[in-house]
């Protein structure tokens, strides 16, 4: 059986992680490595990974240059075949998430794999406000500056060995500039399942400001330029903004699991 490495980032999240920990407690595959990377927080969070953290089998807490930097350590402390990532403000809404994950790596080529989220209000979390429907990575999807939502995103280790680590030049965007290395630079073979797998917390790096959206966005468009793939700037932004509204309008009728705050009790 394949061990699948799960790393959290984690920095002051004593509010959220919990639900984070519980809902990996619940997930019905046995072979999980499970590694929480803490960048020194003054709060809680700590006590909470010792408490919660029923398959936790590496926690450390020191300072980090931010979320890449931590997503960097926890690369290279994992072992297992497939590597994936759930922040401390996410958490999974099934315990057979990670069955589905590994399901679609029985087939020996594939390098990727990818689905759905909602993100959800962050302090009613059974408030959904947008309903993230992925499709396949494709160039064309790329340069419109669609990537995977990264928390279901899953690769093999030899896909991380090929595309490398993530660069924290990017402070927020360094997650797309990583998928488009492995998408667009390498062509990582990868499949969609068309499934919701995670509950996201509204606001996140970024903080849900309009400035910080538009940081990340230039972020995003620098990627593309550094990598070739371009794309005119309006019909970039129309296709974001088209993206979002479509993804609050889907909200209301959207059926999702939800085992916040009862996973491994």
């Amino acid at each position: 059986m394949k061990t699948l490495s799960l790393i959290t980032a984690s920095y002051n999240s004593a509010r959220t992680i919990g639900d984070t920990l519980r809902s990996v407690n619940a997930q019905t595959y046995p072979a999980i490595e499970y590694l929480v990377v803490d960048g020194g927080s003054k709060d809680y969070t700590m006590t909470i990974v010792a408490s919660e953290g029923q398959r936790v089998t590496s926690a450390v807490s020191e300072p980090d240059k931010g979320i890449y930097d931590a997503y960097n350590k926890g690369l290279s402390r994992a072992t297992g075949e497939v590597i994936g990532f759930i922040n401390s403000d996410d958490y999974y809404c099934a315990p057979d998430v990670l069955e589905n994950v590994m399901k679609a790596f029985d087939d020996p080529t594939v390098e990727a794999v990818h689905a759905d989220l909602v993100y959800v209000d962050p302090e009613n979390t059974g408030k959904i406000e947008r309903h993230w429907k992925s499709r396949p990575a494709t160039v064309e999807n790329l340069r419109r500056g669609f990537i995977p939502a990264h928390p279901t995103l899953f690769l093999t280790r030899a896909a991380y060995d090929k595309v490398g680590e993530y660069d924290t030049r990017y402070r927020l965007a360094a997650d797309y500039d990583f998928m488009l290395r492995a998408f667009y630079v390498h062509k990582l073979k990868s499949v969609y399942v068309p499934q919701i797998w995670v509950r996201m917390r509204s606001g996140g790096a970024t903080g849900g400001t309009a400035a910080s959206i538009m940081k990340q966005n230039d972020e995003i468009r620098a990627s593309q330029a550094a990598h070739g793939l371009n794309y005119p700037k309006a019909l970039f932004f129309a296709h974001k903004v088209l993206d979002r509204s479509v993804q609050r309008a889907r909200a209301p009728f959207v059926k999702a699991p939800d085992i916040a705050g009862t996973a491994g009790k």
